[in-house]
């Protein structure tokens, strides 16, 4: 069998280093003599751990000291609820960008919990982020919701948006800590970690001090940041070992340089994929407009721009036989999908992209 190459989009590839900390620590947990998987979440062991994750948290992403830092339970689509019972009561209305499947999904919840604002015209076609001037933003909103990166369509913001003041809540589900980002210009940002940092389980949520403590009264305890904030993630027993996880990943992050050295890499593995795919002399298509291209999934057709479905699945079969895995593209949207996140390797990219180039030049010569 061939090493395997996993381009899944979620649950992601972990990095190898990760996984041999993982073998050695996973029948003793910091030298108590058992595994986390039976630790007290009351214990002292854990409790120094809980903050060290923190801790590399706040480093990687420079938070400022006014976040608080929280490992929730219930993964990204845990926080479409949880962002409007614990924001919207602030003025009853809540602007979403709507601008793939994620952040749809998002604004659905929401519209449980009060007055949903569409800024952008309702659509199925998602390709791109229109500018900003055709953006209908409300001033009162409580605030204005975004998908930094949509994981099945590929739209990815090229940019942070300016909304006025309005607190700008950010699902980060499939880009966290792969690209430098000024918190302070974000009221919350949130995402499940089995996309880009660690495995499913727990969803990471940096939340701004003042917009705390505004919770609608039938929010779940568990969902309150409030409530989680006073009780440093430890409310209940927290998903352990999924935070445990994706401290792990954070700490080999910041071995490997940080997101500085993450988004060079994403740059770089991302544009060898699309300069093939622009240069196939349409034999590839990238629906996506290519300021808004995203550098972490990368959904693409091929044989047209509706895809010959018949080519597609020879394509995944010849892949999986390379042991290239999860290429096939999600089942709203059909096609191939390549993830390539701060774990996939270069010379994984660089085996996709040669396997892309031989099955283009077998077919083009029928």
């Amino acid at each position: 069998m061939p090493k395997v190459h996993n381009f899944g989009a979620g649950p992601a590839k972990l990095p190898e280093e990760v996984y041999d900390i993982i073998r050695q620590e996973l029948t003793d947990f910091d030298g108590t003599g058992i595994s986390l998987l039976e630790t007290s979440h009351r214990s002292s062991t854990y409790l120094k751990f809980n903050k060290e994750v923190q801790n590399v948290v706040r480093r990687l992403m420079k938070v400022p000291d006014n976040y608080k830092i929280l490992f929730m339970a219930g993964g990204g689509q845990g926080q479409f609820a949880a962002v409007p019972m614990n924001l919207i009561s602030r003025t009853g209305t809540a602007d979403y960008l709507v601008t793939g499947a994620w952040s749809a999904k998002a604004a659905k919840e929401a519209k449980k919990y009060g007055k949903v604002n569409l800024v952008l015209p309702e659509t199925n076609r998602y390709i791109v982020v229109p500018h900003e001037s055709e953006w209908k933003l409300d001033p009162n909103a409580s605030y204005v919701h975004i998908c930094f990166n949509e994981t099945i369509h590929g739209v990815e913001f090229d940019f942070v948006p300016d909304t006025k003041g309005v607190p700008l809540v950010a699902d980060m589900s499939s880009n966290f800590f792969s690209r430098v980002v000024d918190v302070s210009k974000f009221g919350v940002i949130y995402g499940g970690a089995q996309k880009n940092i660690g495995t499913s389980g727990v969803a990471l949520v940096i939340v701004r001090e003042d917009l705390l403590n505004h919770a609608l009264p039938i929010c779940p305890s568990i969902l309150d940041w409030t409530v989680t904030a006073k009780n440093d993630s430890i409310l209940n027993t927290p998903p352990m070992f999924a935070i445990y996880i994706m401290g792990k990943v954070l700490e080999w992050i910041e071995r490997q340089g940080g997101l500085e050295e993450m988004a060079k890499n994403a740059l770089i593995k991302s544009s060898k994929i699309y300069k093939l795919i622009d240069e196939s002399e349409g034999f590839y298509h990238a629906p996506v407009h290519r300021i808004c291209r995203s550098k972490m999934n990368i959904p693409f057709r091929i044989g047209s721009h509706n895809g010959d479905e018949a080519l597609e699945k020879e394509f995944l079969k010849g892949a999986e036989a390379l042991g290239l895995i999860q290429l096939k593209g999600h089942r709203d949207v059909g096609g191939i999908r390549a993830s390539t996140y701060n774990a996939v390797t270069m010379e994984e990219v660089d085996i996709l992209v040669d396997y892309m180039k031989n099955f283009q030049m077998k077919h083009q010569a029928k």
